[in-house]
């Protein structure tokens, strides 16, 4: 037999009888050797059959190598690397927040959450430093509890709750048109560390300050909860 073996395939020994592919040519061969009426001619066949079998390894490979990398990728993206619209429409890369701790949380103003509006502000002048921040944004997803522009949001956050921290134009936190940050935020294969449904309005994510995914949090715990709190002072 050929040593073709040696260089297409992983070499067999005492203890190891070879690769799946090897191991697969071998049943092979010994019901298609039966076949032919020459060994010259099975040995051609051989030949081809040899090829085909690390065709076939090298395809699943690519594979296996293509898949990894996709995996990789996904879990390096991080928070840094989406710009968004400021609620004045001017771009706002968020690694502008480099080394900062930050709550990410969609809000509206005809819900009956509206209220924590002014915890977010307490929560923003206790720690919006240099260590902390919260950044929220606007969504009409629910009910259309925020149907107004974003000079109608900005001016009621303003003059009903004194807020004061970073405010985003106004985007889709889920379905078709949902914003690419919203889907790095909702889906683990692209944050890389869990999936997670947004409920309602007023729902929370926390992002440490290396960019990465840390917590989502639903609507119905407060800003000034022990969890977020106690996240912020660690």
């Amino acid at each position: 037999m050929y040593s073709i073996q040696r260089y297409f395939l992983f070499p067999a020994s005492p203890k190891n009888k070879g690769s799946f592919f090897l191991v697969t040519w071998r049943k092979l061969s010994d019901r298609i050797r039966q076949s032919f009426l020459s060994e010259k001619t099975f040995q051609f066949h051989e030949l081809f059959y040899y090829k085909i079998a690390f065709q076939m390894k090298t395809f699943i490979l690519s594979i296996i190598v293509t898949m990894i990398t996709s995996v990789a990728g996904a879990q390096q993206k991080s928070f840094y690397d989406f710009t968004v619209k400021t609620i004045d429409g001017k771009d706002l890369p968020l690694s502008t927040f480099k080394g900062k701790k930050v709550l990410v949380v969609n809000v509206a103003s005809k819900c009956g959450f509206t209220p924590q509006y002014a915890k977010l502000e307490e929560l923003y002048e206790k720690y919006g430093k240099d260590d902390f921040v919260v950044i929220g944004f606007p969504a009409n997803n629910f009910l259309h509890q925020e149907p107004g522009t974003n000079e109608e949001i900005k001016e009621f956050c303003t003059l009903n709750y004194g807020v004061t921290f970073p405010m985003m134009a106004k985007i889709s936190v889920k379905g078709k048109d949902i914003a690419p940050l919203y889907q790095w935020l909702t889906h683990k294969s692209e944050n890389g560390v869990s999936d997670a449904k947004i409920g309602w309005n007023f729902h929370k994510f926390l992002i440490d300050e290396n960019g990465r995914w840390v917590a989502s949090i639903g609507s119905t715990t407060s800003p000034l909860s022990q969890e977020i709190v106690g996240w912020i002072e660690e």
